[in-house]
């Protein structure tokens, strides 16, 4: 009798671009973001991607302190994977944004492969009345390029090299597959590669289903069977960018920080409520959800006797 095939989840819990005001569901404190996580991995996410925030304002908190008040507690209460942002908001240095991956070296980070415009202010049409740093996140996207040089990104892969943190490879272009192939020719990436391809987001490619095959077979060819493929697709696109990745073999990401939605107008009420709906569609594909022990083999990432 044929297998199921196991399916990552990963869950992205809150992020760096969505604020507070849009949702009363989106966790914008310590303690939300600990409880969302763990109710994400008992929904099924084998995969917890982190960002902090501050709790008295919400904004997106890239310190050491930060992802202290979160991932100690997260990884109490779960074995799912912890995936430590890099990628911190595309307002903030390297420096910065790679501190918490440094310090507490996790299994899994995630890692940007190329500098892109980010245009979160389109979001300013729904949102028009955003209270103070909320609307400057999104009103100063308009002259914002997310800065991650050749530099920066070796800069990462250096400093993390030694703690034994593999990457979710953030790739919003074809470019960007490009790039992570060049860290791999020079020896600076070892496979399989976990690459996560972005749909959706203004500034980087779409979400038709031709510019989902192009990443696809664009990474195939680069990558062969060292390619550990996953996919998200950002605001209404993200459960059928997902459905449609799923369908062709690949692994789903979502979560609050990439969609606040569960339907057309209507907001999903928890990150687990997405996990479920990624849920549905995998096993009527077939298909069964990964255990996070799955997905450390699936990625080859350090035991899990051994994770933060």
């Amino acid at each position: 009798m044929a297998q199921r095939r196991p399916v990552i989840i990963t869950c992205a819990i809150t992020g760096a671009i969505h604020t507070p005001s849009m949702s009363p569901h989106l966790p914008a404190t310590s303690e939300a973001i600990v409880a969302s996580a763990v109710e994400a991995a008992e929904a099924g996410a084998a995969i917890l991607h982190l960002h902090a925030r501050d709790d008295a304002t919400g904004k997106p908190d890239q310190s050491v302190a930060g992802f202290g008040r979160i991932v100690p507690h997260i990884a109490a209460q779960t074995d799912a994977v912890l995936n430590l942002t890099t990628g911190g908001s595309p307002y903030m240095t390297v420096e910065e944004r790679l501190q918490p991956a440094a310090h507490f070296a996790p299994q899994l980070a995630s890692l940007n492969m190329g500098s892109m415009n980010m245009g979160l202010f389109p979001m300013l049409k729904r949102h028009p009345q955003m209270p103070g740093w909320e609307n400057d996140h999104l009103e100063g996207s308009r002259d914002l390029v997310f800065r991650n040089s050749y530099k920066d990104i070796a800069y990462v892969l250096e400093t993390c090299r030694a703690g034994g943190t593999r990457f979710e490879f953030e790739c919003y272009d074809t470019a960007h597959l490009y790039n992570l192939a060049h860290f791999a020719d020079q020896g600076a990436v070892e496979p399989p590669f976990f690459v996560q391809t972005v749909f959706g987001l203004l500034g980087g490619i779409g979400a038709h289903v031709d510019d989902i095959s192009h990443m696809r077979r664009t990474a195939v060819r680069l990558f062969g069977d060292d390619l550990v493929w996953s996919a998200l697709g950002a605001g209404a696109h993200q459960m059928r960018v997902a459905a449609t990745v799923a369908a062709a073999g690949g692994h789903v990401r979502v979560g609050l920080e990439d969609s606040l939605w569960s339907g057309p107008g209507e907001l999903a009420t928890s990150n687990a409520e997405q996990v479920r709906a990624a849920i549905r569609f995998i096993e009527g594909l077939g298909c069964r959800p990964a255990t996070p022990d799955e997905a450390r083999d699936i990625l080859k990432l350090r035991p899990s006797t051994d994770r933060t």
